[in-house]
């Protein structure tokens, strides 16, 4: 009975997470070009016994090159899916014009090997009235999509920023520093949200983390899951992710900025949500950069 009782403490106590990049194929003129990111990133992922995340990407983004780079993701064996033509800001934009650019993405992207039918909205916003949420939930069931929410979320694309900026201040960067910050910080907003899962479910949920097509995470991306397994995290598919209940889950509440589904449910049971927990704080990232990676 005790060996029972410790495996279902094990089980309960489960931490799993699927890896997705958003943006693809994110502009590349910085640190990597993009056919050397996108290598970097496939090897990576590969090195860490990673076998399967999902690219939410930007139709407008494909030139000749950023074709390819996508091409060479689906070609690893890697998701790609739908993250709107031209990346509108959802409460900027009217909902007519939102959706055309969803449904011109869909006609790109649908052309590609390993796509599926998965849209992400852009800056996770998803509407910012209750007309314009289900005109895009409506928009969404009408063409068999699914919404593929966001678990953990962080600021990995302003990292990135830190990053790029410095190179280009020619400021000496000690990358082994860089690494250990990256990492850190990543790690963070996993264990954030899983507890915040523990507290509105009771129990951890398969997660979906949000990361972006950077130089950062190309660099960096093997060294992140061996943290995470360390930590007790299992690496999964993004398939396997949204099988967990959660992903039935929708909220009434209109929010204009969206952390994610955790989020979302944390919020409507009446748990206090940190819109900006620090790993997402830019003043908190700008200390830690200088802290961390230049001192």
């Amino acid at each position: 009975m005790k060996i029972l009782f410790l495996l279902l403490m094990c089980f309960a106590e489960a931490k799993e997470i699927a890896i997705t990049f958003d943006d693809s194929p994110r502009q590349a003129k910085g640190y990597l070009d993009g056919p050397t990111r996108a290598q970097k990133l496939i090897e990576g992922l590969k090195k860490a016994k990673v076998t399967q995340v999902a690219f939410f990407s930007v139709s407008s983004f494909m030139d000749d090159e950023g074709l390819a780079r996508v091409q060479a993701f689906a070609s690893a064996g890697h998701i790609i899916a739908n993250h709107t033509h031209t990346h509108p800001n959802f409460n900027r934009t009217s909902a007519e014009d939102y959706k055309a650019d969803f449904l011109k993405a869909d006609m790109e992207l649908s052309k590609l090997k390993n796509f599926e039918k998965w849209f992400r909205f852009p800056y996770l916003r998803e509407g910012n009235n209750p007309k314009k949420r289900d005109f895009m939930r409506q928009a969404l069931v009408e063409k068999k999509y699914f919404n593929a929410y966001i678990t953990v979320d962080n600021s990995d694309w302003y990292m990135e920023e830190q990053f790029q900026i410095a190179l280009k201040n020619k400021v000496k960067i000690d990358f082994e520093k860089l690494k250990k910050y990256y990492v850190s910080i990543l790690i963070d907003s996993a264990e954030y949200y899983d507890q915040m899962a523990k507290q509105a479910l009771g129990r951890s949920p398969k997660h979906v983390f949000l990361l972006h097509e950077t130089d950062l995470n190309a660099l960096f991306i093997e060294d992140l899951v061996t943290e995470l397994v360390k930590k007790g995290w299992k690496i999964i598919t993004p398939h396997e992710a949204y099988k967990d209940p959660i992903s039935k889950h929708q909220t009434q509440k209109i929010m204009s900025y969206n952390a994610g589904r955790v989020a979302e449910i944390a919020n409507d049971k009446g748990q206090s949500v940190e819109p900006w927990p620090k790993f997402s704080d830019k003043k908190y990232l700008d200390q830690e950069f200088k802290k961390q990676v230049l001192d």
